[in-house]
Formats: C-alpha cells, structure tokens, sequence
C-alpha cells in the first residue's frame, strides 16, 4: 500500500467544506460560507479552500453566470475508508482489533451495538462462503 501524501489528506477546514458537499451537493461559496458552522469563515477564505481541493482532486467546479458551483469529486466512502485505515495504521499499530477494544474501554461503544457487528461479520463471512 502505498504511503498517503499530503495531497491525500484534508486539512480539518478542507474536510468540514468536503461534508458539507457530500451531504448537500453541488453549492456556490456563498452558500458553503452559509452552512459553514459558527463562527463562519470569509468568503475569500473558503474560496481559497475550494480551489485547493480542486488542486487536490477532492472536487470540480461547473461555471454558472460567471460563478463557480462546486461538487464533490472524491467519493465520501472511498475518503472515509482511507482515512480509517490511516487512523488505525497510526494509533493502533494496524490492529482494527486494537480500535473497536479502544472504543470498548472508552465506552464509546454499546455491547448491543458490538452483538450487531458481530452479526454483520457473519452475515457477511456466510456471504463468502456461499459465492465460493
């Protein structure tokens, strides 16, 4: 697997803007500027963000009567599953068994919520032995 580069990731501005595309879709800089949490960044400053995630690759841009509506490019799930594995690479030496036990001593996670994943690794285990 080959090492992240900063081009991989997203700063913490960078990825707020990122959310707020995937779950609203395509939006002009005003109105990302009016979804953007308190207290809301300059115009010029998402702007700025959102030709660096162009740059990036994150997003692309359609011209609209002289303004630019920008899109997510970067698929959430694909970001969400890379950023994961960085997570668990970094913190827990690669162990995803090391995460979930972390959650688990922190209470972060329910025993029912932890019988639910169980299933779904069976479920899904069963799955692979029936495509075989």
């Amino acid at each position: 697997m080959r090492r992240p580069t900063p081009k991989d990731q997203l700063t913490d501005k960078e990825e707020e803007l990122m959310r707020l595309l995937w779950e609203h879709g395509p939006m002009f800089v005003s109105r990302l500027v009016e979804l953007y949490p308190e207290p809301r960044p300059h115009f010029n400053t998402v702007s700025t963000v959102m030709r660096r995630l162009e740059a990036k690759g994150f997003v692309a841009h359609d011209e609209i009567a002289g303004s630019f509506q920008y899109y997510p490019v970067a698929k959430m799930e694909s970001f969400r599953s890379r950023s994961l594995g960085r997570i668990v690479k970094s913190y827990f030496k690669g162990s995803y068994y090391g995460a979930v036990s972390a959650l688990v001593a922190e209470e972060k996670i329910t025993a029912d919520e932890l019988r639910e994943l169980l299933d779904m690794v069976e479920q899904k285990s069963n799955e692979q032995k029936n495509n075989k």
